[in-house]
């Protein structure tokens, strides 16, 4: 499978949120507020899709800078294409933004009951920093929060680069 990463665009909004509601049925993001973060590109965001020929949108992510800190706002990729390397080539290409913005440190939650989730940050040299007691609702999940020092431990994947992700 190859998939092409992109900048996201308001266009892409109706197919994002379909992927939202779908793997965030508890907790997914409104339009308004995807709307709000796509307002704020390139200014303070960068947020990218995963494109699967013939366009098929089958991952998204977004990240919020400021000064040196990063801050991943959310990573989903599609359950069929989960385990082919979207989620990474994602993470990869959020991570080389907030190096260009130069940021220090990059920072995430997660939730504690997604193994998958924390594996593939950890694979990235993101590191447990805290934790958020009933983060996520309705469901009272905790959040992990997670950092990573960019130019730090979790070197660059390779065969990961922006346009393609295998």
């Amino acid at each position: 499978m190859t998939a092409v990463l992109r900048t996201m665009t308001a266009g892409d909004l109706p197919a994002v949120m379909a992927l939202e509601n779908e793997l965030f049925p508890e907790d997914a993001w409104s339009e308004q507020m995807m709307r709000g973060e796509l307002a704020e590109q390139p200014r303070t965001r960068h947020y990218v899709v995963a494109e699967d020929p013939p366009g098929t949108i089958v991952g998204y992510a977004g990240l919020a800078a400021a000064g040196e800190q990063g801050d991943v706002q959310t990573i989903a990729v599609r359950p069929a294409h989960q385990g082919r390397g979207v989620g990474a080539a994602l993470l990869t290409e959020l991570l080389a933004e907030a190096g260009r913005r130069g940021c220090t440190e990059v920072f995430l939650e997660v939730r504690a009951d997604n193994d998958r989730a924390r594996a593939l940050y950890e694979r990235f040299g993101f590191e447990r920093v805290g934790l958020r007691k009933r983060y996520y609702q309705p469901s009272g999940v905790d959040a992990v929060v997670m950092r990573r020092r960019v130019g730090g431990a979790g070197a660059r994947p390779s065969g990961f680069a922006r346009g393609n992700a295998q």
